[in-house]
């Protein structure tokens, strides 16, 4: 996936969510919608236990499958939407994602959040999965600081040959990270997030930012957050329109034309990425119904 921002067509991506789900089913996807230009991309989450159904059901850790997806395609664009940044140390995590980057030749977008935090009303997943794997769980305002240097630590990766680390959380002596990533500078940085204070990280550093939209969220929404962000931009000096917007959605396999309005309603919002999520259990041949369903349609209309 380019960030050329200035491209006017609308971008497909597809994304299988590892939960109940095996490695045969996902791989199906994937090497079928490597096949289907009409597609850019493809993504994973990151999340160790399932989020719904049964407790104990099966959950494929998220960068270890990259890995091998990465190894089974050639020409997608891939990565998780998104990286926790809770769940692996800075200078690990840019040695794991540039790994990724050089198995898949250059193709990572390299996606990353702030991961769990405490929050103060609600129900919160986070606490009996970080609870489960040992991972503390932060307040928000450490959450976004770790975001921050974990940013830091990454670009210093990518473009430094050896480099100290004084930081609020990390400390690096003599860090070393060969082979570097592919690009010159590593792969591009997509933040997923929607909190004030998370888009301000997003106008300084993204390259990409993404956001859930329906069912989750509403497209007025996602509009609202993107005028935040361009608020946030301009205050830095940053053209908005340098960061490209992207939202995730889920298809809907029995309304496909209600999946397409949301896709319409969210390019009049200014989305110009669209990751369509795909329920389990997939159909067969589930990347070519994306494409026949919903973005040859899309496209037909000159989106």
């Amino acid at each position: 996936m380019s960030v050329d921002v200035s491209e006017s067509m609308l971008r497909f991506g597809v994304k299988t969510t590892p939960m109940h789900l095996s490695w045969d089913e996902i791989l199906r996807v994937w090497e079928e919608a490597d096949e289907l230009p009409e597609l850019d991309d493809a993504w994973l989450w990151d999340h160790l236990m399932p989020l719904a159904g049964p407790p104990g059901g099966a959950v494929l850790e998220g960068w270890t499958l990259l890995a091998a997806l990465a190894a089974r395609t050639t020409r997608l664009r891939l990565g998780l939407l998104v990286t926790s940044n809770r769940l692996r140390a800075p200078a690990h995590l840019g040695k794991i994602a540039t790994t990724v980057d050089v198995v898949s030749g250059g193709r990572l977008v390299m996606g990353l959040g702030v991961g769990g935090t405490r929050q103060p009303a609600g129900p919160n997943p986070a606490v009996a999965e970080y609870a489960a794997y040992g991972f503390p769980l932060p307040g928000p305002a450490e959450g976004l600081a770790r975001l921050r240097e974990t940013i830091t630590v990454l670009r210093r990766m990518w473009s430094e040959e050896v480099f100290d680390h004084d930081g609020p959380f990390t400390t690096l002596r003599g860090t070393r990270n060969g082979p570097g990533p592919v690009r010159p500078g590593g792969p591009p940085l997509l933040i997923g997030g929607w909190g004030d204070r998370t888009l301000r990280v997003v106008a300084e550093h993204a390259d990409i930012w993404n956001v859930p939209g329906p069912p989750h969220n509403g497209v007025d929404w996602i509009a609202e957050r993107g005028r935040v962000l361009d608020a946030h931009c301009e205050a830095i000096g940053r053209d908005p329109a340098g960061i490209l917007r992207s939202a995730q959605i889920i298809v809907d396999y029995a309304d496909p034309a209600g999946t397409r309005a949301h896709v319409r309603a969210l390019a009049a919002a200014g989305v110009r990425h669209v990751v369509l999520a795909l329920p389990r259990p997939y159909p067969g041949r589930a990347a070519g119904w994306l494409v026949e369903e919903i973005v040859t349609p899309i496209r037909e209309e000159g989106l």
